[in-house]
C-alpha cells in the first residue's frame, strides 16, 4: 500500500511534465490594426474649451461617419469625432480642438444620413519633454 501514493506522485509528475513545452500564442489580430484602432484614444478632445496651455498648430482635420444603407447603423456625430481624433494623430498631434459637428439627416447619393465634424489638430506640449 506504501508504493500506490509514490505510483500516483510518479505518473503526475510524468503526466504534468509532458505538458511542459515551448507553446507559441498565435493571433489572427494584427499589431498595426490594434495600433491604428486605438491612436485616436491618444489624442486630448477639446469640444467646449481651449487647452490651458500653449501649443501648436498641427492644420485642420475632419471626421466622417456615414450610413451606406438604410439597414445600417446610422450616422454618428460620436463616430465623425473619433474620425477626426484618428486624422489629428495621423498629422502627429495629440490634441483635437473641435470647431463644429453637424448631423445631416437628408440623403445623399453615398449616404442615408452622414455626420462631419472639423477641428484644429493640436500638438500640446508632454511631461517627458
Amino acid at each position: 500500500m506504501k508504493t500506490a501514493p509514490k505510483t500516483v506522485l510518479l505518473l503526475s509528475a510524468l503526466l504534468l511534465g509532458g505538458c511542459a513545452g515551448e507553446y507559441t500564442f498565435n493571433s489572427n489580430l494584427d499589431g498595426q490594426a490594434i495600433n491604428e484602432y486605438f491612436k485616436a484614444g491618444e489624442v486630448e478632445l477639446f469640444q467646449d474649451t481651449q487647452p490651458k496651455v500653449p501649443y501648436e498648430l498641427k492644420g485642420m482635420v475632419e471626421g466622417e461617419s456615414c450610413q451606406e444603407r438604410a439597414q445600417d447603423v446610422p450616422a454618428s456625430i460620436g463616430e465623425a469625432r473619433t474620425m477626426a481624433r484618428r486624422a489629428a494623430a495621423d498629422k502627429g498631434a495629440n490634441g483635437l480642438i473641435i470647431k463644429r459637428c453637424a448631423l445631416i439627416q437628408e440623403p445623399s447619393k453615398a449616404c442615408v444620413s452622414q455626420a462631419l465634424c472639423v477641428g484644429q489638430a493640436i500638438l500640446l506640449p508632454t511631461a517627458d519633454k
